[in-house]
């Protein structure tokens, strides 16, 4: 079944389980930080995919030729965040790009002096507000150990619902503003002033923490690879960053921790 075969089937299938058995199973077995989820859960993030496949529109870039395995395995990894928040949350956009690999941004900044410098910026992914969301095919297959660039994106994309990307997205009901806020910038301190360390001493400081230092970045870019490791690494944000792992818990509607622990 090629990949316009199968999209046109997603929307016309009023079928329970609309995803291909064996492209689902495969699929799993790609992405060992869904398995902890219990069979309900599997069910309802094979609709969420199947319903996500049939609204969202993927083209391909860079020679790419995309197939089945490429869009599903995006899918699911992308709407594992929102399972519990429905998919309603992607609406205000449609498109997905996906490249074979690193791909090159054109950028610009102007500096103190109101002179613009322009230059090229490599990327394994890009979520833009209003508009598409770019993946390198080869960097989302990297997903499973604490490295996810389809998670990462979507997060922006979560993010960029209220605006500008900066770690404060729309925000449920049981969730303070004044307690997320809190929660992400004092972890984010606390991260910043750890990669500085790790730096000035010439240590690594992602073979010691585990943790991304991209993070340090901004609290946008924070809250997308706190996002990764919530859904692939829990245990490490849950030990590092307690008060935001709970804060993420209340947002994201899910305990992945305690999905890894046994505990329901």
């Amino acid at each position: 079944m090629t990949i316009g075969k199968l999209i046109h089937w997603l929307r016309e299938s009023n079928q329970p389980h609309p995803l291909p058995d064996a492209l689902w199973e495969a699929t799993l077995a790609t992405l060992p930080f869904v398995d902890p989820l219990d069979r309900e859960e599997k069910s309802r993030l094979r609709k969420l995919s199947k319903a996500f496949l049939a609204e969202k529109e993927f083209t391909s870039a860079g020679g790419l030729e995309l197939s089945d395995v490429i869009c599903v395995s995006i899918a699911v990894q992308g709407c594992l965040p929102i399972l519990n928040l429905g998919l309603e949350r992607y609406r205000d956009w449609v498109g997905i790009i996906v490249y074979p690999d690193e791909f090159i941004i054109p950028r610009s900044v102007e500096d103190e002096f109101g002179i613009v410098h322009e230059y090229n910026d490599i990327a394994s992914g890009e979520a833009w507000e209003g508009g598409p969301l770019l993946v390198s095919w080869r960097d989302a297959q990297m997903a499973g150990s604490g490295y996810n660039v389809v998670i990462h994106e979507f997060a922006h994309k979560l993010d960029m619902q209220s605006g500008e990307a900066n770690g404060i997205p729309p925000l449920p009901a049981n969730v303070s503003r004044t307690e997320w806020e809190a929660a992400l910038l004092a972890a984010y301190d606390n991260f910043c002033a750890r990669v500085d360390v790790a730096e000035e001493n010439g240590e690594d400081f992602y073979a010691t923490s585990l943790l991304d230092p991209y993070a340090a970045e901004n609290p946008g870019e924070f809250f997308a690879v706190m996002s990764e490791t919530f859904f692939e690494t829990p245990d490490i944000l849950r030990q590092a960053y307690p008060t935001l792992y709970v804060q993420m818990s209340r947002f994201y509607r899910q305990d992945p921790a305690a999905r890894s622990d046994g505990v329901r």
